[in-house]
């Protein structure tokens, strides 16, 4: 009796150690990729959110079509994402690429995208501050050329489409799919046969980056940890440091639960030859006020 006592708590205390040094390399592996991730950015905020308090956040992602580990060029993706914990709920908005805009720092009217080449992410920042009339508090960059990897490394996303379509090979047939990497990525992309053109894109890109924060949130995802830290290492950006991150996703991981795509809508037109899309200040105005009273602004 003895005997088997003593090697039940030599076998107990393997499996703890086991346990800790496995947290241990948890940690470790999480607070590297974070460390790599990290690229802060010389830029005058225009307010300090209190994330103890659990004060509403809003974040710019942009999608960079990009090779190699700098992520470089027109961020051809920027989402405004707004999170309010106190409601659980988030709130995203595409901006069209092509929309006509003041490019703040440069006082030329452009494509916002455009922000990105010229100024980077600080830019790109600033003008969607002055086009929305919010503020932007953080920032993700995400590398489309490793855009596939990141939706594999989260096992694949669950999208709604509305419409039957081919692209790149693919069937996408209506209702509701699951999507690999590169699915996802075909998916994400089409816009030439969609009705609604860079409108039906941007809805997709949202489902699919929805997709990503739903699974990336998963316990069960915890077994592809290696392959997600290393992906979102080389292919994410952000000016949030580890411990930013580890109290935002504390303080406010339950807001995933409820997630609203909000429309901005406009008429595209050509000056001096080239395309734009023209959003009315009532549109603007209607985007800015859902944002800021989501945001909890006065």
């Amino acid at each position: 009796m003895k005997k088997i006592i003593i090697i039940a708590s030599v076998i107990i205390s393997v499996v703890i150690l086991s346990v800790v040094g496995y947290g241990f390399y948890l940690y470790k592996s999480v607070k590297d990729t974070a460390t790599e991730m990290h690229e802060p950015i010389e830029r005058e905020k225009t307010r300090i959110v209190d994330v103890e308090q659990k004060e509403p956040l809003s974040f710019l992602i942009t999608g960079v079509d990009s090779r190699g580990d700098e992520i470089k060029g027109r961020s051809d993706t920027i989402i405004v994402m707004t999170v309010n914990p106190n409601e659980k709920s988030v709130k995203m908005v595409s901006i069209p690429r092509d929309t006509r805009t003041e490019i703040i720092g440069r006082g030329t009217q452009d494509k916002i995208n455009h922000a990105y080449a010229f100024g980077g992410v600080g830019m790109t920042m600033d003008t969607v501050e002055n086009l929305l009339g919010i503020p932007i508090d953080h920032y993700i960059s995400v590398n489309m050329a490793g855009f596939k990897e990141i939706v594999d490394a989260v096992g694949g996303v669950n999208v709604e489409n509305t419409f039957s379509f081919n692209y790149e090979g693919f069937n996408f047939p209506e209702g509701e799919l699951f999507l690999d990497g590169e699915k996802a990525l075909a998916y994400s992309r089409m816009r030439f046969d969609d009705p609604r053109g860079d409108f039906g894109r941007n809805d997709r890109q949202r489902q699919v980056i929805n997709g990503i924060i739903q699974e990336g949130a998963q316990i069960s995802s915890i077994t592809r940890l290696d392959d997600m830290l290393r992906v979102i290492g080389t292919n994410v950006k952000t000016d949030l440091d580890f411990d930013a991150m580890n109290k935002i996703q504390s303080k406010y991981r339950e807001a995933r639960h409820s997630v609203q795509e909000i429309q901005i809508s406009g008429s595209g037109t050509r000056i001096n030859g080239i395309y734009y899309l023209i959003v009315p200040d009532e549109e603007i105005a209607r985007v800015s006020n859902e944002l800021k009273e989501h945001l909890e602004i006065k």
